[in-house]
């Protein structure tokens, strides 16, 4: 039997069409994706612009905004921001409050004319009456005398104001042993209320004692009304958080007026 003649096969030299218009399909299907994801949505962005003109015209009033994976806008609720404050107004309302407080405290004092309040934007005064205080020509504390400086360091103590206490005396004159005038008297007055706010919790540096004797009177002391008006403890209350100025520096040379023009020589 004769061999059959094995039928041969033709080379396809097109078979890169296919894969050419394969690529060029997906090609195509790649750039409307793209053109389709990068088209204007002109409400989406007009809702932007408004939120952010909202924000830096109104920063106080603003709402935060997001983004859902859509592309539309969520409205988050407000978040308040907190008004910044003058530390200068802050001080002057931490006066006001103090004072209102030392009005509560001591309101039967008050009533009573054994306490006077009194101040402005500078500073705040507790005047209290000698007699409420320390016995005649004495500077131990009378026993209202704890209990009176006790409600004001209740007050005093949540505060970071220096205090400044001032003792005060009329004219007639003192000799003994322990106060040989008034200026004794008045400052050892004045360090004795020091020690019992100490006593209370307040910072020993926020305090000073001061004694002016009776040259500061308030009245006339030719009448007995008048000296005891005059006999008085003061609890100076500044707005200012430094009790002192600065310290100076004793080893930078003082410079006075005229220095270099004249002779060059001072003295102080």
């Amino acid at each position: 039997m004769s061999r059959r003649r094995a039928h041969e096969e033709h080379e396809n030299h097109e078979r890169w069409l296919v894969s050419y218009a394969d690529f060029i399909t997906l090609l195509f299907a790649f750039f409307v994706v793209m053109y389709a994801s990068s088209s204007v949505d002109d409400i989406r962005h007009q809702e932007i612009a408004k939120a952010l003109i909202k924000l830096f015209d109104h920063p106080e009033a603003s709402t935060p905004i997001e983004l859902k994976p859509d592309g539309s806008l969520i409205e988050l609720p407000a978040v308040p921001i907190p008004p910044t404050q003058d530390p200068e107004a802050e001080a002057v309302q931490a006066l006001e409050a103090i004072a209102e407080q030392i009005q509560s405290a001591l309101g039967d004092e008050i009533a009573q004319g054994e306490a006077h309040i009194r101040g402005n934007e500078l500073w705040l005064e507790i005047e209290l009456n000698s007699a409420l205080l320390f016995p005649s020509g004495a500077a131990e504390p009378l026993p209202d005398a704890v209990r009176v400086l006790d409600k004001v360091a209740g007050v005093l103590s949540a505060y970071p104001n220096p205090v400044r206490v001032e003792g005060f005396a009329d004219d007639r004159p003192i000799a003994t042993i322990k106060f040989p005038s008034n200026w004794e008297l008045s400052a050892a007055r004045a360090a004795r209320v020091v020690r019992i706010l100490m006593q209370d919790g307040i910072d020993p540096r926020r305090l000073a004692a001061v004694g002016y004797g009776e040259y500061q009177p308030l009245a006339d002391n030719q009448s007995s009304q008048g000296r005891s008006r005059n006999r008085r403890v003061v609890l100076l209350i500044s707005r200012h958080l430094d009790l002192r100025h600065a310290p100076i520096d004793l080893h930078s040379p003082l410079r006075l007026a005229g220095e270099g023009q004249g002779s060059g020589q001072a003295g102080i």
